[in-house]
């Protein structure tokens, strides 16, 4: 995650509503990735207005839900105590994801406007009624348990996960929806979806029964030659689902290093890096400049993780690439690249340096 400028020249960061050196009311535009006071002819998504848990920006003019909030289509009864702040903590790990595919130029459609578009239900379980984080045909369904730290860490240490996160359960659910973007209507002897199977299986393999396996035999014990998690064993969808939310990291992570001036390559420990002949050898339209930043995130990453050992903290990244997982990182990269020149979205652009002229800013 990049850091934004106030019009005052102070630093804001993606989640800020107000800036500390001036006064002024903030949010972020996505159309054109700043973040601005809130005047004209911008204000706030009703969302934030009503509920205060958005801070993206809408048109004075236009709809009154920004991009990001005119996905959701069930949202918690607020009027249960301790609702509203479990669906803020929701939306703040929806938005960064959604972030990400913006800058990727694959934003995802409304459900409610287009039939392959996406849509968020976020559902609180009730006597005799379980809520399964999930996908399903385009809806994704979050258990706002979820937003409590405690229940979260309890289910991570009852299904032997290193890592669970809010963001995460988006970008892997996410996972699943682009896959069905990706490949659905792709023919049976479409070469992407060939590659595909080559590298992740065949997913016509029956879902339940493999999943019925996986909780009750657990992954083999080689897996971490061949997945990024032992979770991604469990059938074809949950490996690019895993894969997938990996990639997303790996892009949010490097950025944000770069935003703050650290690089992979000023990290003094012994690192061998993947070469293009391990992991691109027979595999076309690779993008091999991607295997550049997969690199660095591979160096950069246990620094961080000893930063935040430092501090007390548990491990932030613990996941460890072989050159097959390495592989699957960059065939993910490459379908995002085909869909993007596909869908034709424009690329969002970054954040001027400098500080607008004063006749913006009294704007």
């Amino acid at each position: 995650m990049i850091h934004f400028a106030c019009t005052c020249g102070n630093t804001l960061f993606f989640e800020n509503t107000l800036c500390l050196k001036c006064g002024s009311t903030v949010g972020y535009d996505v159309t054109d990735n700043r973040m601005k006071p809130v005047a004209a002819p911008y204000v706030q998504c009703r969302n934030g207005t009503e509920f205060g848990v958005c801070n993206w920006l809408v048109h004075a003019k236009g709809p009154e839900y920004c991009s990001a909030c005119t996905l959701n289509h069930m949202v918690p009864d607020l009027s249960v105590p301790g609702n509203q702040d479990a669906w803020h903590k929701m939306e703040i790990a929806k938005r960064r994801a959604l972030y990400t595919l913006a800058r990727l130029r694959i934003t995802p459609a409304d459900r409610k406007k287009q039939p392959d578009g996406l849509a968020f239900d976020f559902l609180s379980p009730i006597p005799n009624l379980c809520v399964m984080t999930g996908h399903d045909n385009g809806v994704i369904t979050l258990n706002l348990n979820e937003a409590d730290d405690l229940y979260r860490e309890r289910q991570r240490h009852h299904l032997g996960e290193p890592y669970r996160t809010l963001v995460g359960h988006f970008r892997h659910e996410l996972g699943h929806y682009y896959w069905d973007r990706f490949f659905a209507q792709r023919k049976e002897d479409d070469p992407l979806r060939a590659e595909f199977r080559a590298l992740f299986g065949d997913e016509r393999e029956d879902y339940s029964a493999a999943l019925a396996n996986y909780y009750a035999n657990g992954p083999v014990g080689t897996w971490s030659a061949t997945h990024i998690t032992g979770y991604a064993t469990a059938h074809p969808w949950e490996d690019w689902a895993e894969t997938w939310a990996q990639y997303l990291h790996i892009l949010d992570g490097v950025e944000t290093a770069g935003a703050f001036g650290w690089a992979g390559k000023s990290v003094p420990i012994p690192f061998t890096p993947f070469k293009p002949e391990e992991v691109l050898a027979g595999a076309p339209g690779m993008d091999a400049s991607f295997l550049n930043t997969l690199n660095d995130w591979a160096r950069l990453s246990p620094a961080l993780n000893e930063m935040a050992a430092s501090l007390g903290h548990t491990t932030l990244y613990p996941f460890v690439f072989s050159s097959q997982t390495a592989r699957k990182i960059l065939f993910v990269h490459k379908m995002v690249g085909v869909a993007a020149k596909s869908w034709r979205k424009p690329a969002m652009p970054a954040p001027a340096a400098k500080t607008p002229p004063a006749s913006a800013a009294a704007a």
